[in-house]
C-alpha cells in the first residue's frame, strides 16, 4: 500500500480489489468500535454499487455491534420494480443487511406515490439521526451518490431530492453489469445531496477498478467544483479515499500527475 494526501483528503492505494476491500473494512470496523465507546448508537450511510462488493463482504466478517447501528443508503432509482436486484436497497439487503442485525435500517422508496413527500420523510430521518459515517463510491462521471455534475450543488438547501441521471451515469450502470442496455436504466432517481453527505463526521470512499481511473484523476487533480462533484472530498476534515492500482492507473502521467 502507498499513501498520499491531496489537500485534506487521505488517499490509500492498494494492489487490487481484495486488498482494498479488506483494508477498508478493517479501518471502518475500528472507527465504528471507537465511536461506539462514545455513543449509544451511530448512524451510517452505505453506497450500493459493485465497487463496494469486496468491502461489504469483508465488513460482514468483522466483530461489529450492528445492533447499535442505524443504517441508511444514499440513493435509489425511481420507478424500478420493488423486487428488482438492481434496486439499491435490494443490493444492500443482499450484500449486507440480511447478514447482520442492525438497530434500524431505513430505505429510500423510489416507488412512492409522492416523491417529494418521500424526500421529506427521508430528510427528516437524517435530521433525527445525524450521520456519523458515510461509505460511498465515486461515479465514472465523478458523481457522489446520484449527484451528477449537472445537478450537483455544493450549497444545496435540500437533504434529499429527485434528480435526472445523465448519460454517463446511466452508461456506468451498464458497464457495472447491472443492466444489459442503457434503455433499461431508469432516468430518474432519489439522492441524498452533497451537503448532507458532507455533514458526516467521517467519509470513506471505496473506488476500485479501471473504469474509475479517469474519475479518480479528476477527483485529485481538477479544481474543486460541481463540474467534478467528487473533488469536494478534498475539503472534508476526515475523508479517506481507497483506490487500487487500476483506478489509480492514470495518476502518474501527464499534466495531471500527482504521484
Amino acid at each position: 500500500m502507498r499513501e498520499i494526501n491531496k489537500d485534506k483528503l487521505n488517499v490509500k492505494v492498494y494492489n487490487g480489489r481484495p486488498e482494498l476491500g479488506t483494508a477498508a473494512a478493517e479501518i471502518l470496523s475500528a472507527k465504528i468500535t471507537g465511536l461506539l465507546q462514545e455513543k449509544e448508537y451511530i448512524n451510517i450511510i452505505f453506497a450500493s454499487a459493485p465497487s463496494q462488493n469486496e468491502f461489504l463482504a469483508e465488513l460482514q466478517k468483522k466483530d461489529i455491534q450492528w445492533a447499535r447501528i442505524n443504517a441508511f443508503h444514499m440513493d435509489e432509482y425511481v420507478g424500478l420494480d420493488k423486487d428488482a436486484p438492481q434496486g439499491f436497497g435490494n443490493f444492500l439487503k443482499d450484500r449486507l443487511f440480511r447478514h447482520v442485525s442492525c438497530r434500524e435500517v431505513h430505505y429510500l422508496n423510489g416507488n412512492a406515490a409522492d416523491l417529494q413527500k418521500e424526500c421529506k420523510r427521508y430528510s427528516d430521518l437524517l435530521i433525527r439521526y445525524p450521520t456519523d459515517i458515510v461509505c460511498l463510491g465515486i461515479g465514472e462521471n465523478t458523481h457522489l451518490a446520484f449527484n451528477d455534475p449537472h445537478v450537483a450543488d455544493f450549497r444545496d438547501p435540500d437533504i434529499v431530492k429527485v434528480v435526472d441521471l445523465d448519460q454517463d451515469c446511466r452508461t456506468q450502470q451498464v458497464n457495472d453489469g447491472c443492466f444489459k442496455t442503457i434503455d433499461e436504466v431508469p432516468k430518474l432517481a432519489l439522492t441524498i445531496t452533497i451537503p448532507a453527505l458532507f455533514k458526516s463526521s467521517y467519509v470513506y470512499a471505496i473506488v476500485p477498478g479501471k473504469f474509475k481511473a479517469n474519475a479518480i484523476n479528476q477527483t485529485l487533480s481538477s479544481e474543486i467544483s460541481e463540474k467534478y462533484p467528487s473533488t469536494i472530498l478534498r475539503r472534508h476534515e476526515h475523508a479517506v479515499l481507497f483506490i487500487d492500482e487500476d483506478s489509480a492507473s492514470t495518476l502518474g502521467t501527464g499534466k495531471l500527475c500527482i504521484l
